[in-house]
C-alpha cells in the first residue's frame, strides 16, 4: 500500500524532524510503500498574508536532510516548470497539484525527469478527463495509451481529492476512484478531500474527524494507496490544520485501511 503522509508545508526544519521521526513505523512497516510529504511552497493560498513556507531552495535543503536522517523517499509539489530540475534532484516523487492538473508545460516538464507524476485531479475535472493528463506524461515517455499497465510503467498516478460542491465545500465521488484506476494506479487524499475551500475567513476550512470515514469507504472501493498530511498538532500548523490528522492517530488508521484493503482484495 502506498502511503504519503507528512505536515502540508515545512514550518522549520525542527517541526518537519519532529513529524518524521514520530511516522518511523509506517516507514518500517513492510506492507507500506512509504513517501513523506512536505511543500516548500504553498504557492496558492487563499490570501496574501497566508504563510507559504521557505521557498525552493531552503526547502529542498531540509527536504534532503530528511531524505539523509531518515532514509525516507520523498514527495513535493511543483507550481512552475523551471522547478522541475531542481525537486527531481531531491524528490521521488513530483506532485502536479489540482489546480494545475492540465497544465500541459508543467507536466511535461516533470515528465521529462526520471521521477513518478502524482497528478492531483482538480476540483473541476471529470474524473474520466484525467486520462489526457495521464496521457500526457506516458506519451512523452515513449508509451501509447492511457492504461493502468502503461501509466504504472511509466510512472504516472493520479490522486483524487474531492470535487466542488456548491461554494467552500468538497465532496467525494467514489465511481471517480474506479473510473481513474481504468487507466492509472490512484491514490486517495483523505484529508484534502474534507477540506472547505475559502471556508474560514480568507483560508480554508475543513472537518478533519470525517477523514478516517472517507479513508476507510476509499479502501473498500480498492485504491492502489493513501495521502493524508499530518501534523503533532494541527490546531497551530501554519498551512491546513483543519483537514490534518494528529499523528498519533495516524498509524492506527492506516491500520486499519490496510486491513480493509486487504479483506477486500480476497473477498
Amino acid at each position: 500500500m502506498i502511503l504519503m503522509s507528512g505536515p502540508c508545508v515545512i514550518e522549520s526544519y525542527e517541526a518537519l524532524s519532529a513529524v518524521a521521526s514520530a511516522l518511523k513505523p509506517l516507514s518500517e512497516n513492510p506492507h507500506i510503500d512509504f513517501y513523506f510529504k512536505a511543500s516548500f511552497d504553498k504557492a496558492n493560498r487563499t490570501s496574501l498574508d497566508s504563510y507559504r513556507g521557505p521557498g525552493l531552495e531552503k526547502g529542498l535543503e531540509m527536504l534532503a536532510r530528511i531524505k539523509e536522517e531518515f532514509g525516507y523517499k520523498i514527495i513535493t509539489d511543483i507550481h512552475e516548470s523551471y522547478q522541475a530540475k531542481p525537486i527531481a534532484e531531491v524528490a521521488d516523487v513530483i506532485q502536479i497539484p489540482a489546480f494545475l492538473c492540465r497544465q500541459t508545460d508543467l507536466i511535461l516538464a516533470v515528465a521529462h525527469t526520471d521521477r513518478i507524476v502524482n497528478i492531483k485531479k482538480g476540483q473541476f475535472m471529470n474524473p474520466a478527463d484525467m486520462q489526457y493528463s495521464v496521457l500526457k506524461v506516458i506519451k512523452t515517455r515513449g508509451g501509447t495509451q492511457a492504461t493502468y499497465e502503461q501509466a504504472k510503467k511509466y510512472g504516472v498516478w493520479l490522486t483524487e481529492r474531492g470535487s466542488s460542491f456548491g461554494y467552500g465545500n468538497l465532496v467525494v465521488d467514489m465511481r471517480s476512484l474506479v473510473i481513474m484506476r481504468a487507466f492509472a494506479p490512484v491514490i486517495f487524499d483523505a484529508t484534502h478531500s474534507v477540506q472547505m475551500p475559502g471556508g474560514a475567513g480568507g483560508k480554508s476550512g475543513g472537518d478533519s474527524s470525517f477523514v478516517p470515514y472517507l479513508a476507510r469507504a476509499a479502501a473498500a472501493v480498492g485504491v492502489d494507496g493513501f495521502f493524508m498530511e499530518t501534523h503533532l498538532n494541527p490546531k497551530e500548523a501554519l498551512s491546513d490544520g483543519p483537514n490534518m490528522v494528529q499523528t498519533d492517530a495516524l498509524i492506527p488508521l492506516v491500520q486499519k485501511l490496510y486491513d480493509i484493503q486487504t479483506l477486500c482484495e480476497n473477498a
